[in-house]
């Protein structure tokens, strides 16, 4: 997956926006206004930080040397991971949903029945 297809993979998702926050080059994904996902554009390979459920986190960085723990992130919440072609596109796809799914999950119950 590349760096297009990853961005139109988050923008197809309900209530998602796209938006450069911290800096020029740091794309970030949010539902709801709540980060589930960003990546740096000046990086050669496409690296993305996604939320984890921190014991899907673990056993995730001891499966692959390319998931790491969340660059600049709460390390027990957040890896990168390295999208270098040691997983699937649909495992990749997975590990968003599973990113966006978290921050959905904790939104108020009056905001999650609308998306």
């Amino acid at each position: 997956m590349n760096i297009e297809e990853f961005r139109n993979y988050c923008l197809a998702k309900k209530c998602v926006t796209e938006s450069f926050p911290f800096d020029e080059s740091t794309l970030v994904f949010k539902v709801c206004n709540k980060m589930f996902a960003l990546t740096g554009l000046e990086n050669p390979e496409l690296r993305v930080n996604l939320k984890c459920d921190p014991d899907r986190a673990i056993e995730l960085r001891e499966t692959y040397k390319s998931i790491l723990p969340g660059y600049h992130m709460n390390k027990r919440l957040w890896n990168t991971v390295v999208v270098d072609g040691s997983f699937s596109d649909e495992f990749f796809k997975e590990m968003i949903d599973h990113s966006y799914d978290l921050i959905v999950q904790g939104l108020p119950k009056k905001i999650r029945e609308n998306i």
